[in-house]
């Protein structure tokens, strides 16, 4: 590679971890992927990349068994041309899975790295290979997006090919994967077969750890397992970084901290303990950058001048779900969260600050006789939740942000709203976008009822045709975005199972 050795040794890695010497030729044990051998560790889940930047990047995989995550990673597409980095090692405290950060990469570069895990006699078993490109100046920019898999009882069907729709996302060849929570369905037990509504017979492959609600800690690892088996996942992640967030189906649905549950299903009823082993799985089986050593899921991060992308958590510093005619404000993101969001999106150069809310803002999402997201469905001024958005909104305003666009999912079907404040009760903010696809392989629902207090329009929607439809009908939804490094325009689109374009607009950008 032709790598600095400033940038070599700027190349972090996780502690225990170290950096090879460069120029070592690759070593039989580390040469072409290879087959499977019982007697040393192997990858059944695969491997990803995940939070790309221009100089970093982060390397997933999970092993069989005790042992060090060695990487491969080169930049002239020959591995006996590759730079060596050794990992961390990595035991059933983690699962077995390892991740490994990247330093030191050059802009505009595309990536070919391999891994595999090397056992305690210095033997490396399986490998795979993948790739990534960093952004680059004048590279456009294009990534895919949605939310919710393997909810409603809808697994890995093998009579359909599997998580089709994870196909179609690769097949338009993005930059990265943006999933906007609901990675898994922890809360959602899988039969081998669905009874649908419209009488077909929907089949899933399944594993005792998906047959009951997730509780254990083995039982929420086993949820990130099943969709790793699946060969359209694991193609897409091996090929294209992944930004990962959460919300509430990762742990249980509709969930808030200091809740105590009264469903039955559940042995243990303190949702802080089951989302404590919630979150721990969560980040051992997708993989992102770490912010100064904290376990926090809200990040930025940055891709290149064009985009830098905005990851909220609305889950873990939220208030309880609020009754609707709840006047005063409910916590959605937390002070701080919300301090963070409107500092580092005034301080964004970025041409386009995406936005990834795991929540929409102006759908009405109950909980029974409760608010689940931020609108609480009724006219006037903010209440509850809305007042934080509020807020956010008007910083934004004041400090001058152009360019925010919203993306969400959530809700299980696609929309595309524009907010604008002359249609608004509250009117301090700007006009902007909010575009909501998903699910992308679970039950399809919607549409649900827009709140007026931002001003929204529903400007296009795709939803079910009956609550709870399969993947199958073909309504599943993803969005896909390109961004022009020339003119800056964000075109934007909204596809279904098929990667059939229902929806596409090409968004101008605002300068002062």
């Amino acid at each position: 590679m032709n790598l600095s050795r400033r940038q070599l040794l700027a190349a972090s890695t996780v502690a225990g971890a170290s950096l090879a010497v460069p120029g070592i030729a690759a070593t039989s044990a580390f040469g072409a992927p290879n087959l499977v051998r019982r007697d040393r560790p192997t990858l059944p889940s695969g491997i990803a990349s995940a939070d790309v930047t221009p100089s970093s990047a982060v390397v997933w995989s999970k092993t069989d068994r005790p042992g060090r995550l060695v990487v491969q990673l080169t930049s002239s597409g020959r591995f006996d041309r590759a730079i060596h980095l050794r990992g961390p090692k990595t035991s059933a405290d983690d699962d077995f899975t390892a991740r490994l950060p990247l330093r030191g990469l050059r802009r505009g570069q595309r990536y070919d790295y391999r891994l595999g895990f090397e056992d305690a006699n210095g033997r490396i078993g399986q490998t795979l290979d993948g790739s990534f490109t960093t952004p680059g100046r004048n590279r456009p920019v294009s990534f895919v997006f949605t939310g919710d898999t393997a909810g409603q009882g809808y697994g890995i069907n093998p009579e359909l090919g599997g998580m089709i729709a994870y196909k179609a996302m690769h097949e338009t060849h993005p930059d990265f994967f943006l999933h906007s929570g609901d990675n898994i369905y922890a809360d959602g037990p899988l039969a081998a077969e669905l009874k649908v509504a419209d009488g077909t017979v929907w089949k899933n492959i399944v594993t005792e750890e998906v047959s009951k609600v997730a509780e254990t800690l083995a039982e929420y690892r086993g949820r990130y397992k099943y969709n790793l088996m699946d060969a359209n996942v694991r193609s897409l992640y091996a090929d294209v970084p992944l930004v990962a967030q959460w919300d509430d189906h990762e742990t249980l649905n509709n969930w808030y901290p200091g809740e105590i549950l009264t469903d039955d299903r559940y042995t243990e009823k303190r949702v802080n303990v089951l989302a404590a082993r919630a979150k721990k799985a969560f980040l051992e089986y997708l993989p992102m950058e770490h912010v100064s050593g904290r376990d926090r899921i809200y990040r930025k991060v940055s891709y290149g001048p064009l985009l830098d992308v905005f990851c909220l958590d609305m889950r873990t510093y939220r208030g309880a779900n609020p009754v609707p005619s709840t006047v005063g404000p409910v916590a959605m993101l937390g002070a701080e969260q919300a301090a963070w969001l409107v500092r580092e999106v005034a301080a964004s150069r970025a041409t386009w600050k995406v936005i990834a809310s795991d929540m929409p803002l102006g759908l009405l999402v109950p909980d029974g006789d409760l608010i689940e997201a931020v609108a609480n469905g009724l006219p006037g001024a903010p209440g509850g939740r809305e007042h934080e958005i509020a807020w956010v909104l008007s910083q934004f305003k004041k400090r001058k942000v152009r360019n925010a666009i919203w993306l969400t999912a959530d809700v299980h079907y696609a929309a595309a709203h524009h907010y604008d404040p002359s249609r608004a009760a509250f009117t301090d903010f700007d006009p902007f976008w909010e575009i909501v696809a998903g699910p992308i392989n679970a039950g399809a629902f919607g549409p649900n009822a827009l709140d007026p207090t931002f001003g929204p329009e529903a400007v296009f929607v795709k939803a079910a045709d009956f609550p709870s439809q399969s993947p199958a009908s073909g309504n599943q939804f993803f969005g896909h975005t390109s961004i022009d490094p020339r003119t800056g325009v964000f075109s934007v689109s909204l596809r279904n199972l098929f990667g059939d374009v229902l929806w596409n607009k090409d968004i101008t950008p605002a300068h002062d």
